[in-house]
């Protein structure tokens, strides 16, 4: 396997303020037999505060194992909900579609075959690509001008998609912040811009999840069916929001690499270092000497949680995603 990091930015053209080194990155999990093959970007969600790392590794190889060439999405976020994140986050993810698709001979991958797969507000994430990818916000010229961002295919898990009546309101909080005008709630509630071009989507979703309301996958499924986008809609009778994969390496913590948190971590080690108390939900740490890892304090809690339960059923929609792959982008 060939794991390797790439910058979507240069410093100077990451114009968001962040504490740290964080540049937004794609990590890649390419095999290393040269084969041509088609690619996966995986996108975790987190609310637009985070980039969660149970959503991240674990699921890039998951299809890596199915023989895709995957990737992993590390965005921009807005842990502190002080400074809106406007375009930054769908910034990101279109450049590191463009990225993917210009190095092509590199990655091996074919250029008409790239799914991307995004978890909760990576879903909207990866949604909002799906139908705002033609927009002038996301044109980069120069390197990239004949570039295109458009998936060939998306996969959407738990997503967050309305800003109506069953939004989940943190997650536009942070990207559009508290003050943000009817135009922009408009233009990111998403079931209300797909069209016909919208690329085939795959969604699934859980009855009883208690944060990001089914409705939500229901809304996008209705507005892909009225335009003729072609689309697969899977919900699970129960199970909570964000589980992942529900296998037993998710249950048992074993995300891989939790690289996809460091803007999270320089963040709080920020706030740490000079003494100002952490903001729910990391207040639960109680008290941290300035000088100790804010990293190390996650790693020894996440050590004392008991297990979470895989739920087989729900642990099958990879396979499902991966058949229908096989359809709409053969």
């Amino acid at each position: 396997m060939i794991q390797e990091t790439y910058s979507l930015w240069t410093k100077e053209e990451f114009a968001y303020p962040v504490v740290g080194e964080f540049i937004p990155n794609i990590v890649t999990y390419i095999h290393d037999d040269q084969q041509v093959r088609p690619a996966i970007l995986v996108v975790p969600g987190g609310g637009y505060c985070a980039v969660s790392n149970s959503e991240g590794e674990v699921v890039a190889k998951e299809f890596y194992n199915k023989g895709y060439n995957t990737f992993v999405v590390t965005y921009t976020t807005n842990l502190l909900m002080n400074i809106p994140l406007k375009w930054q986050p769908l910034r990101d993810l279109s450049k590191a579609i463009m990225l993917v698709r210009k190095n092509a001979k590199r990655f091996h991958i074919h250029t008409d075959q790239i799914a991307v797969c995004g978890f909760s507000a990576g879903g909207h994430l990866t949604g909002s690509l799906a139908v705002h990818y033609g927009d002038n916000e996301l044109k980069i010229k120069e390197d990239f001008n004949r570039i295109s961002n458009r998936p060939d295919a998306v996969i959407l898990s738990y997503p967050v998609i309305t800003t109506g009546e069953k939004a989940h309101r943190d997650s536009f909080m942070a990207l559009l912040g508290k003050d943000a005008s009817d135009q922009e709630l408009a233009y990111m509630s998403l079931e209300k811009h797909v069209t016909s071009t919208t690329p085939p989507v795959f969604l699934w979703h859980t009855a009883t999840d208690e944060a990001v309301p089914v409705e939500n996958s229901i809304l996008f499924a209705d507005a892909c069916k009225e335009q003729g986008v072609p689309y697969e809609i899977h919900v699970f009778s129960e199970g909570q929001h964000g589980l992942s994969l529900a296998n037993e390496e998710w249950a048992s913590y074993s995300y891989g690499g939790d690289y996809t948190m460091q803007q999270l971590f320089e963040t709080l080690q920020n706030l740490v270092d000079n003494g100002i108390e952490l903001p729910e939900p990391f207040n639960m740490f109680g008290h941290i000497p300035k000088g100790l890892s804010i990293k190390e304090v996650f790693k020894n809690a996440v050590d004392k949680i008991q297990p979470a339960k895989p739920d087989k059923g729900i642990a099958s929609w990879p396979e499902l995603a991966h058949h229908w792959l096989g359809r709409v982008l053969n």
